[in-house]
């Protein structure tokens, strides 16, 4: 990944809430240069792989999912906070550092045997990306790989996804 999309990224110290420094992509989506490097990176990658499904975790992993499943053939899949998605869904919870959270996807959003790239802004500690996981696996699909634009490398979440299955342009 060139230095223009990690240049492009600023830090927002203190948001959501103190101590946190919030790595924001909004620039890099801006930029029609930086922008096509993202999607064209990820599509490099996966080109060939078969692919089935792109599910694209709320809400930025949309940003991401939609240009990258055109790019590839595949369908795109998202995944919502509940009660956001309009037909019958599947739910998984899973833990916060002060309590719990849930997603939730289509009961029909992927199929038994199809092959899944699940796609996010960030890697942090990758509760929700496992969780996503979770979701897929439920449904009889496997994931093929995590993808992300950032990864917050000293969180660890890689560790929690297994280290061959996660793939990130920028590491912090």
């Amino acid at each position: 990944m060139s230095d223009l999309v990690r240049s492009l990224i600023r830090d927002v110290p203190d948001f959501p809430k103190p101590g946190i420094v919030f790595k924001d992509i909004t620039p890099v989506l801006s930029h029609p240069k930086a922008l096509r490097e993202v999607v064209d990176g990820m599509a490099e990658r996966y080109r060939g792989r078969g692919v089935d499904k792109v599910v694209a975790i709320e809400s930025r992993g949309f940003l991401f999912g939609a240009p990258l499943a055109y790019a590839l053939g595949a369908g795109l899949t998202i995944v919502r906070k509940p009660g956001k998605l309009p037909w019958k869904c599947v739910r998984e919870e899973y833990a916060l550092e002060y309590g719990k959270d849930s997603l939730e996807m289509h009961v029909d959003a992927v199929a038994p045997g199809n092959k899944v790239l699940v796609i996010d802004d960030l890697l942090a500690t990758g509760g929700t990306a496992e969780a996503v996981g979770r979701l897929v696996a439920r449904q009889g699909a496997t994931v093929a790989e995590y993808a992300f634009v950032v990864e917050l490398s000293f969180l660890s979440g890689r560790k929690r996804l297994g280290e061959s299955s996660v793939y990130s342009l920028i590491q912090y």
